[in-house]
Parts: structure tokens; sequence; C-alpha cells
């Protein structure tokens, strides 16, 4: 089996090299690649990538996710997050492909307390979310077999991520303020790979299985939740801070003016996912542990 990698090198591209891998021969691109175009914005070095490769499994890791600079440059945002997908939707079907897509909890409008679930009414706030809609539904339009998974708060060891904002912060001052009115749950990259590779078998096997999907790492977490327990495993790890757990302040999101507007209920349901592929993704202080384990040791 052959498989077409997209973002090879973003979080979850990087570690769907590891976790591909073992399924069959991976061609991974990214966005400077010069054998294949791997440049979302390049929708017709695209078609020729997938022609040329002829995989039977296409995964889209890339992305443009620049939240805030999405409002400034819908354009951009609109060519790699909603027309690249729709084109790799109708190549993937034209060589018969499993096209395997991740999309975003902003495509809600990030009310209430609840899980939302795949057939909730979708309501984005902004550029971002709205270009990621429009990526689910042109894929879906082509009408080829694909997977959608729709994820939130991804963070990995390989890169910058919150996590690592808050322990260098936490080293320079004695205070932190964190968000404590968004709500969601950390979800490793790790994760997301291991999980998509299994998923990817499955619907391989059972067509049935494709369509869309919620992923995301159980329980829930504010961003002052998330910073705490960061700081407290590593205080417990033997790392000095100027600032422990006890010194992070929580404030609403009114107190930090972006551009975009951020979803307050991130909040996923992945029971249709767990039923379908018998997988039940871990608490995410499981994941978030692992990862301060490999980038504090």
């Amino acid at each position: 089996m052959k498989i077409l990698l997209f973002g090879r090198n973003g979080q979850v591209g990087w570690e769907l090299q590891r976790s591909l891998a073992p399924l069959g021969e991976l061609v991974a691109l990214a966005s400077t690649s010069t054998d294949y175009s791997g440049d979302l914005a390049d929708a017709e070095g695209l078609r020729a990538t997938i022609a040329a490769v002829k995989p039977q499994v296409i995964v889209n890791a890339a992305a443009y996710t620049a939240v805030d600079r999405a409002e400034a440059e819908p354009d951009r945002a609109l060519a790699v997050n909603g027309t690249a997908p729709g084109v790799m939707a109708q190549a993937a079907k034209a060589v018969g492909a499993l096209l395997v897509h991740y999309s975003t909890d902003y495509v809600f409008d990030g009310t209430g307390t609840h899980r939302w679930k795949e057939t909730d009414p979708t309501a984005p706030l902004g550029v971002y979310g709205a270009t990621k809609l429009e990526g689910e539904r042109r894929i879906e339009a082509a009408q080829g077999r694909h997977l959608i998974f729709r994820t939130s708060w991804v963070y990995a060891a390989r890169g910058g991520n919150f996590a690592k904002t808050m322990l260098r912060l936490a080293k320079e001052r004695e205070a932190l303020t964190v968000v404590d009115d968004q709500f969601g749950a950390p979800t490793g990259a790790e994760l997301l790979a291991d999980a998509t590779a299994h998923a990817i078998r499955a619907a391989l096997a059972d067509p049935k299985l494709c369509g869309l999907y919620h992923l995301a790492a159980a329980g829930e977490t504010s961003w002052y939740g998330y910073a705490r327990m960061v700081l407290a495993s590593a205080q417990a790890k033997g790392v000095e801070l100027r600032a422990g757990p006890d010194a992070v302040q929580p404030v609403p999101s009114s107190q930090f003016k972006t551009a975009a507007r951020r979803p307050n209920n991130s909040r996923l349901d992945t029971t249709r996912f767990e039923e379908a592929f018998g997988l039940a993704p871990p608490p995410w202080q499981q994941g978030v542990e692992r990862m301060l384990t490999e980038v504090l040791t």
C-alpha cells in the first residue's frame, strides 16, 4: 500500500510519519518539497502530485492554523483550508484513494457546556473556523471515501505549544494570568497519529466506517487548569520555577484582546469514534504528562 502524506513537518505530520510507516510505502511531503508539490496553496500542483503518486491513502496533516492572522489573510486561509482539501478529495476519488483530513472544534460557535456531536449545527466565529468548515464541505461534496477528524487543543513534544510557553514564563515571572473560561481537552499529536493509523486500516477493510468523527483526549480542563497541571508536574520533576501552580491567576477571555474570537466550549463528544473503531482516547493528563517527561528530561 502506498500512502501520501501532506504536512510532514507539522506536529501531527511528524508523528504520522512514525505511525503510518508500518502500513506501507510512505511518501511524506512538506510545503517546500521539490520532487512533488506539497504546497496546499498550489491546487494544480496537488492534482499533479496525486495523479503521479497514485496512492491508496492520502493523509492531509497540513493547514493554515494562524487563527488571528487568518482574519487579515482570508484568501490565503481559504486556499489552504478550503480549496486544497476539495482538490485533494477530487483527485483522491479519481485514483480510488481514501482521504484522511483533520478539522477543528472551531467550526462551532463555542457556546454552552455540552460536548459537541458531529451532528450539531456549525457556526464558526472567525475566518479560521469558516475555512476549515469549507474544507469539510468540499471533501463531502466530492463523494469519495474519506475520514475527517475534528480535534482540539493539539500539542506535541516537537515545536512550540502552550505547556512549553507556560514553563518558559514560569521561569521568568513570579505570577501568570491564564484564561479560565475556555474549556477543552489537550490532545497529543501522538494520540491523533496512532488513532489515525488504526482508523485507516479499519476503513480500508470496511468502507462503511468512512465519514466525520470527533477525536480528542478524554476529560476536560480550562487553559488555567492546564497551566496549573503543567507547572505542578514540572515542580514534581525538580524543575525550578519562579511561579508555581499557585501563582497562576485565573482571568476571563475578555482580558485578552485578539483579532479572532476563541470558542469558550471546545469539548468534543468522541462516542461515535469510540464505537466505530473500538478505541477509547485516554485522559488528557496522561498525554500531557508523557510529553512533559520527554521535554523536561
